[in-house]
């Protein structure tokens, strides 16, 4: 990958301040799935590592938990300088593991330093409260401290923005964290593992365990010792993971499954509208929980829009994302394609046309050409939960409540997106929309600084802001009597 620091390509697990990298554990190939090539292998770390990991975590609790904030802050802050630092090797790192252009890469290595800046800031921000008693000799203070060990589970969709993200909010509120990164995409988190590392991390404090998921997942979930989960996945498999949490009573958060909605009012800039489209399906390959899958546009602007899409669409790069210019890299795996192509398949037999792309860019491989489909109803399998693919689905309509009750009918709700010039309108449909983000006449909404998460079966909790802190503090109420 020619990196200019050859040591953040790390292809062993960390635990307890060791890189683990025994001849003994059976090796995990992970493949660029632009080439199919193998660029490297993790270990399987064993029931007895993960159990080894959460000891190192609950020992070193003790000590992180009384770090100052401004201690905290000093390290969140150095290993955010550090990411930044080494952005173009991260970068290179998370394109040739994951795929997507280098660019986007680049663009969520500074999102991952952005990320643990803001933390450092939030960690010294972490106030108590004191509350008027209800008798004169009390005294009432609400303390808020961390809620101890921590597991954190993220998907390779954000491979080094999202570990940011959750890690960085955990150690900010003085937890320890066990991380367990996709084992399709790990070597992001082990690169930031290791900058982690150098940024003066205690060890114990994080641990990556790396491998398949299912051992870690069942070994952390049974610990009495670990106090909270942390999952992004698939809304079943995150139904799972809050029954097996039930045993021991642990805190949960959720980011799951998602069926955006992209709403163009016939009062919209429809440029502005099109290029929101854009960067709402197709960034990233379309592969995120937060891009638009159902595209809703008023009749009056409809062929319009279509045709302003489409032209655009049509002429996107589909290649390797070390190209230069590449604006769509591989999908994750040859099923992730697969699953495209049965879904778009199906939306033809049921009457919908394409207006460009449809198929693989080249048989066999994991590109999927950029694609539009009109004439779609709200009823096929393609309007139902998130594709995660370099597809867009557009729909007429005609009425305002109509639109905001085809937006809302899903079981998810994690964003919304919606375009229009009418103030009274933006009002009346922000307010309407059952999801946790809303994008007006935007579609990149996403940031450090605002709440992430949805409602509904697209998941629970908060990340980013000062709401990430608090997912990993506990409150303490103290009254002193009889003063």
């Amino acid at each position: 990958m020619n990196l200019q620091c050859p040591s953040l390509f790390e292809q062993s697990a960390y635990i307890g301040g060791k890189w683990i990298d025994s001849t003994a554990l059976p090796r995990i190939p992970v493949s660029n799935p632009s080439t199919g090539d193998i660029i490297g292998s993790i270990p399987q770390v064993s029931a007895e590592q993960v159990t080894e990991a959460i000891e190192c975590a609950q020992a070193a609790l003790q000590d992180w938990r009384g770090w100052s904030s401004r201690e905290r802050a000093s390290v969140l802050r150095e290993w955010a300088a550090l990411v930044n630092n080494h952005r173009d090797d991260l970068a290179t790192i998370l394109c040739v593991e994951q795929g997507k252009p280098l660019h986007e890469a680049r663009a969520e290595i500074t999102q991952a330093s952005n990320y643990l800046d803001w933390f450092a800031e939030e960690a010294r921000r972490i106030y108590g409260d004191n509350i008027p008693a209800p008798r004169r000799n009390q005294r009432i203070r609400v303390l808020h401290q961390p809620i101890g060990v921590c597991g954190a589970f993220t998907s390779w969709t954000f491979p080094s923005s999202m570990v940011a993200r959750r890690v960085g909010a955990a150690l900010a509120a003085g937890c320890t964290v066990i991380h367990h990164p996709d084992p399709q995409t790990p070597f992001s988190a082990l690169a930031l593992c290791a900058l982690g590392e150098n940024a003066g991390l205690p060890r114990g404090v994080l641990s990556v365990l790396t491998g398949e998921t299912e051992p870690i997942r069942t070994r952390l979930l049974a610990s009495n010792d670990v106090r909270k989960i942390s999952f992004t996945g698939s809304i079943d498999e995150g139904k799972r993971l809050m029954s097996m949490c039930s045993d021991t009573v642990k805190k949960v958060s959720l980011e799951l499954g998602a069926n955006c909605p992209f709403i163009v009012f016939a009062d919209a800039d429809i440029d502005l509208a099109v290029k929101g489209a854009l960067d709402a399906r197709f960034r990233h390959s379309g592969q995120a929980a937060m891009c638009a899958n159902r595209f809703f546009v008023h009749e009056d602007v409809y062929e319009s829009f279509v045709a302003k899409l489409v032209s655009k669409v049509a002429v996107m790069k589909v290649s390797d994302g070390l190209a230069e210019g590449a604006q769509i890299g591989p999908l994750i795996s040859d099923a992730a394609v697969a699953r495209i192509e049965e879904l778009v398949d199906d939306a033809v037999r049921a009457g919908a046309a394409i207006a460009t792309g449809g198929a693989r860019l080249n048989a066999g491989s994991n590109f999927y050409k950029p694609t539009v489909l009109t004439d779609v109803k709200p009823s096929m399998n393609i309007c139902g939960d998130e594709i995660l693919g370099p597809v867009a689905s557009v729909l007429p309509f005609r009425d305002e409540d109509d639109v905001i009750a085809l937006a809302n009918d899903t079981r998810t709700g994690l964003a919304a997106y919606f375009y229009t010039t009418d103030i009274s309108r933006a009002f009346r449909v922000m307010e309407a929309l059952e999801c946790g983000v809303v994008g007006v006449n935007d579609s990149l909404v996403f940031n450090e600084v605002a709440p992430f998460g949805g409602i509904k079966e697209s998941g629970m909790g908060r990340e980013g802001a000062h709401s990430g802190v608090e997912e990993y503090l506990e409150a303490k109420y103290v009254c002193f009597g009889n003063l």
